[in-house]
Protein backbone atom coordinates (compact mmCIF):
# COMPACT_ATOMS: atom_id res chain seq x y z
CA UNK A 1 0.00 0.00 0.00
CA UNK A 2 2.80 2.57 1.00
CA UNK A 3 4.74 1.50 -1.67
CA UNK A 4 1.44 2.17 -4.08
CA UNK A 5 1.40 5.80 -3.08
CA UNK A 6 5.12 6.54 -3.08
CA UNK A 7 4.88 5.30 -6.98
CA UNK A 8 2.08 7.49 -7.29
CA UNK A 9 3.53 10.54 -6.40
CA UNK A 10 6.90 9.35 -7.94
CA UNK A 11 4.81 8.94 -11.80
CA UNK A 12 3.17 12.14 -10.84
CA UNK A 13 6.45 14.28 -9.98
CA UNK A 14 7.94 12.41 -13.29
CA UNK A 15 4.61 14.18 -15.37
CA UNK A 16 4.87 17.40 -14.19
CA UNK A 17 8.64 17.81 -14.48
CA UNK A 18 8.26 16.51 -18.04
CA UNK A 19 5.14 18.98 -19.15
CA UNK A 20 7.26 22.17 -17.01
CA UNK A 21 10.38 20.96 -19.45
CA UNK A 22 8.05 20.53 -22.55
CA UNK A 23 6.62 23.71 -22.07
CA UNK A 24 9.88 25.62 -21.57
CA UNK A 25 10.68 24.60 -24.79
CA UNK A 26 7.75 25.61 -26.44
CA UNK A 27 8.67 29.00 -25.54
CA UNK A 28 12.35 29.31 -26.60
CA UNK A 29 13.09 31.63 -29.13
CA UNK A 30 14.21 30.43 -33.13
CA UNK A 31 17.54 31.87 -34.52
CA UNK A 32 17.07 34.80 -36.67
CA UNK A 33 16.34 34.13 -39.87
CA UNK A 34 19.52 34.26 -42.61
CA UNK A 35 20.35 36.44 -45.01
CA UNK A 36 19.74 33.95 -47.25
CA UNK A 37 16.72 32.92 -45.76
CA UNK A 38 15.30 36.60 -45.99
CA UNK A 39 16.34 36.51 -49.41
CA UNK A 40 14.03 33.76 -50.26
CA UNK A 41 11.07 34.57 -48.14
CA UNK A 42 9.48 36.98 -51.26
CA UNK A 43 9.77 34.12 -53.54
CA UNK A 44 8.02 31.58 -50.87
CA UNK A 45 5.25 34.30 -50.72
CA UNK A 46 4.37 33.91 -53.98
CA UNK A 47 4.85 30.71 -54.79
CA UNK A 48 2.23 30.03 -51.97
CA UNK A 49 0.06 32.55 -53.21
CA UNK A 50 0.12 31.02 -56.32
CA UNK A 51 -0.56 27.52 -55.05
CA UNK A 52 -3.68 29.44 -53.62
CA UNK A 53 -4.76 30.49 -57.20
CA UNK A 54 -4.10 27.21 -58.55
CA UNK A 55 -6.49 25.39 -55.78
CA UNK A 56 -9.24 27.86 -56.51
CA UNK A 57 -8.78 27.17 -60.18
CA UNK A 58 -8.70 22.92 -59.67
CA UNK A 59 -11.96 24.26 -57.42
CA UNK A 60 -13.67 26.06 -59.69
CA UNK A 61 -13.12 23.53 -62.25
CA UNK A 62 -14.32 20.76 -60.20
CA UNK A 63 -17.59 23.02 -59.61
CA UNK A 64 -18.30 22.93 -63.11
CA UNK A 65 -18.08 19.53 -63.68
CA UNK A 66 -20.47 18.84 -60.90
CA UNK A 67 -23.03 21.42 -62.19
CA UNK A 68 -22.49 20.08 -65.45
CA UNK A 69 -23.05 16.40 -64.53
CA UNK A 70 -25.95 17.29 -62.41
CA UNK A 71 -27.58 19.46 -65.19
CA UNK A 72 -27.57 16.34 -67.76
CA UNK A 73 -28.44 13.75 -65.19
CA UNK A 74 -31.66 15.74 -64.02
CA UNK A 75 -32.62 16.49 -67.88
CA UNK A 76 -32.43 12.84 -68.95
CA UNK A 77 -34.55 12.19 -65.84
CA UNK A 78 -37.16 14.69 -66.76
CA UNK A 79 -36.74 17.22 -63.87
CA UNK A 80 -36.94 20.73 -64.30
CA UNK A 81 -33.74 22.95 -63.40
CA UNK A 82 -33.43 25.95 -63.23
CA UNK A 83 -30.65 28.03 -65.28
CA UNK A 84 -27.48 28.09 -63.46
CA UNK A 85 -26.46 31.77 -61.70
CA UNK A 86 -23.92 33.45 -63.66
CA UNK A 87 -20.40 32.94 -62.52
CA UNK A 88 -17.16 33.65 -64.08
CA UNK A 89 -15.04 31.74 -65.81
CA UNK A 90 -12.21 30.01 -64.40
CA UNK A 91 -9.31 31.74 -64.57
CA UNK A 92 -5.82 29.48 -65.28
CA UNK A 93 -3.10 30.85 -63.15
CA UNK A 94 -0.20 29.32 -65.88
CA UNK A 95 2.64 28.30 -64.41
CA UNK A 96 5.26 29.55 -61.48
CA UNK A 97 7.53 32.35 -62.79
CA UNK A 98 8.79 34.56 -60.13
CA UNK A 99 10.95 37.81 -61.38
CA UNK A 100 12.70 38.72 -58.03
CA UNK A 101 12.11 42.64 -57.65
CA UNK A 102 15.43 44.59 -58.91
CA UNK A 103 17.89 45.44 -56.08
CA UNK A 104 16.98 49.10 -54.65
CA UNK A 105 20.42 51.41 -55.72
CA UNK A 106 21.37 53.86 -53.63
CA UNK A 107 21.11 57.05 -55.32
CA UNK A 108 23.97 60.13 -55.32
CA UNK A 109 24.20 62.19 -52.65
CA UNK A 110 22.60 65.00 -54.98
CA UNK A 111 20.05 63.01 -56.64
CA UNK A 112 19.31 62.11 -52.91
CA UNK A 113 18.33 65.55 -52.31
CA UNK A 114 21.25 66.20 -49.29
CA UNK A 115 21.86 69.71 -50.54
CA UNK A 116 18.01 70.46 -51.05
CA UNK A 117 16.73 73.64 -48.81
CA UNK A 118 14.14 72.39 -46.41
CA UNK A 119 10.41 72.63 -47.59
CA UNK A 120 8.41 75.76 -46.14
CA UNK A 121 6.31 74.97 -43.35
CA UNK A 122 2.33 74.59 -44.32
CA UNK A 123 1.11 74.70 -40.42
CA UNK A 124 2.46 75.16 -37.09
CA UNK A 125 4.59 71.65 -35.09
CA UNK A 126 1.12 70.23 -33.48
CA UNK A 127 1.85 68.84 -29.52
CA UNK A 128 -0.91 67.77 -26.99
CA UNK A 129 2.11 68.39 -24.60
CA UNK A 130 2.47 71.52 -22.91
CA UNK A 131 5.46 73.53 -23.12
CA UNK A 132 6.61 72.99 -19.84
CA UNK A 133 6.62 69.42 -20.09
CA UNK A 134 8.58 69.52 -23.81
CA UNK A 135 11.17 72.27 -22.18
CA UNK A 136 11.16 72.17 -18.73
CA UNK A 137 12.67 75.01 -16.39
CA UNK A 138 16.47 74.83 -15.74
CA UNK A 139 16.35 73.92 -11.52
CA UNK A 140 20.05 76.20 -10.96
CA UNK A 141 18.31 79.36 -12.91
CA UNK A 142 15.52 79.89 -10.02
CA UNK A 143 14.52 83.51 -9.77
Amino acid sequence: MKSENSMRKCFRLLTLSLLASSSLLALAKLPPPSAEEKAKAPEAAAKAAWAGKVDAYQLCKSQDKVAASYYTTAKAAGKETKPAAAAPACADPGTFAYAAAPAEVAKPIEAAGAHSPATTAANPPSSLQPDAVVNPANPAKKL
